[in-house]
């Protein structure tokens, strides 16, 4: 049994409820081939770098479980099969690794103080 966790992008279009049955899907999974479920991290919807599929954002959730190998390879490849699913990445889990969502960067970056230029006298 590994330690995993998947980084889950849902379309933010999907129907919540739509969204909650994926995820109680994968645990069901999870659970039924002996793994353990120890927890699910809402990330909520984020701005994408570029488009996916004309979609300029995404819901994430990060989903962390102990489980075997062939579980965690069943599991993407229903991800990769599912709609709703923009995209998914599937890790071991470092130990001390973070689990809550980064923060948002706002758009607006203020600029240093001093010379504009940024040439020294």
């Amino acid at each position: 049994m590994n330690e995993y966790e998947i980084l889950l992008m849902l379309d933010p279009e999907l129907a919540e409820e739509r969204g909650r049955e994926i995820i109680t899907r994968i645990r069901a999974q999870v659970e039924g081939d002996g793994g353990r479920w120890d927890n699910h991290e809402p990330w909520g919807r984020r701005k994408l770098a570029f488009e996916i599929d004309h979609k300029a954002e995404g819901t994430y959730h990060l989903l962390l479980f102990t489980s075997a190998p062939a579980t965690l390879a069943e599991i993407s490849r229903v991800l990769k099969i599912t709609d709703g699913v923009m995209r998914h990445l599937s890790v071991k889990r470092v130990k001390g690794g973070q689990t809550k969502a980064p923060v948002q960067v706002g758009a607006a970056v203020s600029a240093p103080s001093g010379d504009s230029d940024g040439a020294a006298e």
